[in-house]
């Protein structure tokens, strides 16, 4: 079992990520590729991604076992590919060589290569960018956009019920196997571990690639990270159909400003995301808060707008 040990402060920094880690859906992509016994949602991609999968990106076959838990600094939560790339490569060597000596000691052969990434060779560094580039345009880029809407679909969802039930019903409710034990959260795990967070916070991440338990990462700063199964996961979304009924019920231009709004704008903002008239977003908003599915506020000379719950609702209730 994990236990995990919050202060009062920890709780107070509860959060869910902003957006999907790209680089972290990688490495549990990775992961899933490899697993026996596969959940039976998975085992089509599971085989169509076999046969796919780049022989430039097989190096991290090497670097990620089926449980997940890869070395850390291959997995920052980086918005996008190029900003993890540039993670990766500024990754302290101290703390290189130390996720990769934990990933050995958990099963994974220490092969030539791995010893020359532990020492920061150029050129082993070199393959293991090439592999992660590859492998993100063989895995992920084609479904990117998918995981992206559906991320933010369920961010809002989450959110709704932290406002509404508050941090504790809303960690438990992320996924089975959680459970409070006063301010100790404690997670079925097939290893027997205690996480003091220790004021760090705690930083919400739903993978649409992962169907295993839960995953906690620990990283040297920041937040520790914990990575659950997202509620409609990859296949889901492939199979899902385009039909979107909110756009039938809104028109598309209200329905896209009513997921941009999920996060605080003001009307510049949305005007200038989806290329449309101030005056346009301005009708369009007035008929959002009409219907009660967004509130504005101003503040200067600026009026911020954002969703209310039963706007959050219904985008969440949206297909990707």
């Amino acid at each position: 079992m994990l236990r995990v040990h919050f202060t009062l402060e920890d709780l107070l920094k509860v959060t869910l990520a902003p957006a999907p880690a790209p680089l972290m859906e990688l490495v549990l992509a990775t992961a899933m590729l490899q697993q026996p016994g596969i959940d039976p949602v998975f085992s089509r991609w599971q085989q169509r991604a076999l046969r796919t999968f780049p022989r430039a990106a097989r190096p991290l076959l090497e670097l990620v076992p089926p449980t997940g838990k890869g070395p850390l600094f291959l997995a920052p939560l980086s918005r996008g590919l190029e900003d993890g790339m540039d993670q990766i490569r500024s990754s302290p060597a101290a703390f290189v060589r130390a996720e990769l000596q934990r990933v050995c000691r958990t099963g994974r052969p220490q092969t030539p290569w791995i010893s020359r990434l532990a020492r920061k060779d150029r050129d082993a560094w070199k393959t293991l960018q090439n592999a992660v580039r590859t492998g993100y345009n063989g895995l992920l880029a084609p479904v990117w956009e998918r995981i992206t809407s559906a991320y933010h679909a369920e961010r809002a969802w989450r959110s709704h019920t932290l406002a509404r039930h508050g941090i504790h019903s809303m960690l438990a409710g992320v996924t089975h196997g959680v459970r409070w034990r006063e301010a100790v959260l404690e997670i079925d795990s097939r290893e027997d571990r205690d996480i003091h967070l220790a004021g760090r916070g705690l930083t919400l991440l739903p993978s649409a690639f992962w169907a295993d338990r839960q995953v906690i990462g620990a990283y040297p700063q920041g937040p520790a990270v914990f990575v659950y199964p997202a509620v409609t996961p990859l296949p889901l979304l492939e199979e899902s159909s385009k039909a979107d009924p909110v756009a039938a019920l809104l028109g598309r231009t209200r329905t896209a400003i009513l997921a941009m709004l999920i996060q605080q704008h003001t009307a510049t903002d949305v005007a200038r995301e989806l290329d449309i008239s101030k005056s346009s977003v301005s009708e369009h908003t007035k008929a959002l808060r009409h219907a009660r599915l967004i509130v504005s506020k101003r503040v200067g000379q600026a009026v911020w707008h954002t969703c209310t719950p039963l706007g959050l609702e219904l985008i969440a209730g949206a297909p990707a």
